[in-house]
């Protein structure tokens, strides 16, 4: 096992990686930029190095000031988390070049899932179902004409290097769609570094489900069973449950089998998570992550497996201790990405935390690194907190994230807090029938939280 680990992130999920090595007796570093200095996994680290100014380029992207403090500390391996470098192909290569092991899946691995078109290919070739669209790059308006006449409109144009909802843009007719190719194929080049495109056809009322992967090194995988990921706003995650409302056991097991047999196929190893469109019945295969998934947490509250542990001796050349079999779903859980965000207009609202009262209980969990004083920097993501409560029922679960919510304190800033308290409530949430589409229709419809004020 490792004897000391670099934590090449920040936020939450450094000190959620901080967590599970020093449980496992392992020694962690932290590096962080000049805005972090006195954030909580910094303090918390066993050593800290500062590796660049505020800028994210110039610090958390900085591959060799990462592997510089990587070789001053003399560390065994580098855990990437999630966002930044962890789904960089050559920065996985660069790790394991300096003789650090990456805990993460092959640099090959990353590539090919890394790029959307390749992804695609493997799984028809693995024959997953996939979303209707075409059968590799596009490169002009008329050659994606042709296939969206043949596929059928609405039509999503996608960046084959995009990732996180980043690099689609809808089309809903030919004139659209004309319109648009070039503007996408320019975002994609500034975003990704590559003008590649692709067609898929626009579900109307689809389900996110995901499921999530173990798999060892010596031809061990299990499935954790899937998260339901459909409460999206601009196709970022806001929302997580698991298991899915909208599954029964036939279907669950069903694409539970087909995620396993395809990581079987590619030879992958460590955490990694299917992606899938869900409507009428039948799944399509949309991507595949890489890395650890910011809602990883209910997943554990529901099978009772720490997921980074697992990353962590998968990556030393652990096997599995169990098999598919033994991996029993007990409850339901939901997680809340709580983000310092105007919780009507989504503006940014970084500054001081002058009081912070995280809720507690039996089954309630706060993934946070805030703490009253704590200054929230303006040059990141800005989600600050993950509230995941824990249930026996679905109707259990629920309960508990209300009075979770109405517990829960962060002054100083403006969050997503009040939001979510009316999501909880709705009752559509509450009858699990909803869609990624519908948190724009209820935003639209006067769901947010002016209507409470």
């Amino acid at each position: 096992m490792f004897e000391k680990v670099l934590i090449a992130n920040r936020g939450e999920v450094a000190l959620r990686i901080h967590r599970a090595c020093r449980e496992m007796g392992i020694a962690t570093v932290a590096v962080h930029s000049t805005a972090d200095a006195d954030a909580m996994h910094v303090r918390l680290a066993d050593e800290s190095v500062c590796i660049g100014p505020p800028s994210a380029r110039e610090s958390y992207l900085n591959i060799p000031a990462i592997i510089s403090a990587a070789t001053i500390a003399g560390v065994d391996a580098i855990h990437p988390g999630y966002g930044f470098l962890s789904e960089r192909a050559n920065f996985a290569s660069i790790v394991e070049e300096h003789g650090f092991t990456f805990i993460g899946p092959s640099p090959e691995h990353i590539a090919m899932m890394g790029d959307k078109l390749a992804a695609r290919a493997k799984m028809i070739e693995l024959g997953v179902p996939v979303v209707p669209g075409s059968d590799g790059p596009v490169s002009d308006e008329n050659e994606a004409a042709a296939v969206a006449d043949r596929i059928g409109y609405p039509v999503l144009i996608k960046a084959a290097g995009g990732g996180g909802g980043k690099g689609i843009r809808l089309a809903k007719d030919r004139a659209e769609l004309m319109n648009q190719v070039k503007m996408a194929q320019a975002e994609a080049r500034a975003a990704f570094g590559t003008d590649t495109i692709y067609l898929e056809r626009f579900l109307t009322r689809p389900r996110h489900i995901e499921i999530q992967i173990l798999a060892d090194g010596h031809g061990n995988v299990v499935h954790l069973g899937e998260r339901d990921c459909s409460l999206q706003r601009n196709r970022q995650k806001v929302l997580e449950e698991a298991p899915s409302p909208a599954l029964n056991a036939t279907e669950r097991e069903a694409i539970g089998a087909i995620a396993t047999n395809a990581i079987r196929e590619i030879g992958y190893r460590n955490a990694g998570t299917m992606e899938f469109l869900y409507e009428d019945g039948k799944f399509y295969f949309l991507e595949m992550n890489t890395r650890l998934q910011v809602e990883h947490p209910v997943t554990e509250m529901i099978t009772g497996i720490d997921i980074v542990r697992e990353q962590i001796r998968i990556a030393a050349g652990a096997k599995l201790d169990y098999t598919q079999s033994d991996i029993v779903i007990s409850g339901h859980a939901i997680e809340c990405r709580l983000n310092a965000e105007n919780p009507d207009t989504f503006v940014p609202s970084p500054g001081r935390v002058s009081d912070y009262h995280p809720p507690g209980g039996l089954g309630v969990r706060i993934d946070s690194g805030l703490y009253a004083g704590y200054v929230v920097p303006p040059y990141y993501d800005s989600m600050v907190a993950k509230l995941i409560v824990h249930g026996r029922t679905r109707n259990e679960c629920l309960l508990r994230l209300r009075r979770a919510l109405d517990e829960c304190v962060i002054g100083g800033i403006e969050t997503t807090l009040p939001l979510h308290r009316r999501l909880a409530n709705a009752p559509d949430f509450i009858n699990g029938s909803y869609d990624i589409h519908w948190l724009e229709r209820f935003m639209a419809g006067g769901g947010g939280t002016r209507r409470s004020g």
